[in-house]
């Protein structure tokens, strides 16, 4: 069954009344036929009807035997680090989202974890890791200067060394990249994003085939509250139904958009799309798309950055993507302000870096946006 007939068709049917869609079982707690006899349900905390039934839709959508909604997508993060012991440590790409670098550099001190920062691994030699090392944590592409990591090749090398792999595959959702098939144990999302699709919810998910892993990850979820609400697994599972149609449109306008910016005087891009990009082979062998996220630098010398954003009139001025509108953010002060000043110089986090949200309107309209902003900020 092809992958958009599942987002529609993959969840459960409802108890005999003949709904299309799931209903909404807001009921905080159930009914229990008797002192010894209780039934699948028995407080929402643990486990609902309505957030049931989009896990397993998800669980379908992402070939897994395991899936957990959670309510947000650092919610996700948080469950999956749970799995770390005292002493542990992992590795972590550099350009990972700032709320997943801000948790383990203010967090993990305190629960006696560490962290090791990788600039690229695909050149990281796992043969040397340390002893403490017990997981990796990766993006690909990352956010937002969207390098790629080889992930047949790094999880490998990885689960050679007997690391546990943790994927954020947000940016590319299972429609586009399964990092479940190149060996990963969890792959998590911010589920707010390309998932919900409609910037109404937030939402997270992690997902495994670990049948050794789940009983921990689930403990976590329940123990730590970290849940979806039974409405917004509702809106979730709705927007899941369109994720391959507005996905595809998010990659069309997104594509369209990298090759114009690419012929701009004095901007850099960054989109895996384009065939100059220095991860688009890898991107193009493990993955079916490119995504609907888009970087660039502006020339500071040919244009006026905030003259440039102000300009625009169908980019709106906020964090998140995934949306149906297109967004444009400037990370240095927004997604990855928590990052140091040194450490942004470091990994390439310019002050003159801003990242498109590229949303499903007509590309041409974009297009029209962005010619009006560089004729206004062009100095």
């Amino acid at each position: 069954m092809e992958y958009s007939t599942k987002a529609i068709h993959g969840q459960v049917d409802d108890t005999g009344k003949g709904a299309v869609t799931y209903p909404v079982y807001l009921s905080s707690t159930f009914l229990q036929e008797g002192v010894q006899q209780f039934g699948e349900f028995v407080y929402s905390r643990s486990a609902n009807p309505t957030r049931s039934a989009l896990e397993q839709q998800v669980a379908d959508l992402e070939g897994t035997r395991y899936a957990l909604a959670t309510a947000t997508g650092m919610a996700a993060t948080a469950i999956a680090f749970e799995l770390l012991q005292s002493g542990d440590g992992i590795l972590i790409s550099d350009t990972v989202y700032g709320g997943t670098w801000q948790f383990v550099n203010e967090l993990f001190e305190s629960r006696n974890l560490s962290y090791e920062l990788v600039a690229d691994f695909n050149q990281y030699d796992f043969s040397q890791v340390a002893s403490h090392i017990k997981a990796v944590f990766l993006e690909t592409p990352t956010n937002p200067l969207l390098q790629v990591t080889d992930l047949e090749k790094v999880i490998g090398r990885a689960k050679a060394q007997g690391l546990l792999v943790i994927v954020d595959n947000t940016f590319m959702t299972s429609y586009l990249q399964r990092p479940l098939d190149f060996g990963a144990d969890i792959v998590v999302y911010s589920a707010t994003k390309y998932y919900a699709g409609h910037s109404d919810i937030l939402a997270g998910l992690v997902v495994t085939n670990r049948e050794d892993l789940y009983p921990q990850l689930k403990l976590a979820h329940k123990l730590l509250g970290a849940i979806l609400s039974p409405f917004d697994a509702f809106l979730l599972s709705r927007g899941i139904k369109t994720l391959p149609l507005r996905l595809e449109k998010h990659q069309e306008n997104a594509q369209l958009v990298a090759e114009y910016l690419d012929q701009q005087e004095g901007v850099e891009v960054f989109y895996t799309g384009l065939s100059h990009h220095p991860g688009h082979a890898i991107q193009e062998q493990q993955a079916s798309g490119h995504g609907g996220v888009v970087s660039f630098v502006l020339d500071e010398e040919t244009y006026d950055l905030e003259v440039f954003v102000q300009s625009l009139t169908l980019f709106g001025f906020a964090v998140s993507l995934g949306g149906v509108e297109s967004l444009i953010c400037r990370p240095a002060t927004m997604t990855h302000e928590s990052y140091s000043t040194d450490l942004q110089e470091r990994i390439g986090i310019r002050k003159n870096l801003l990242r498109l949200a590229v949303g499903i309107e007509a590309g041409q309209d974009l297009i029209e946006d962005l010619a009006h902003a560089f004729d206004k900020a062009r100095q």
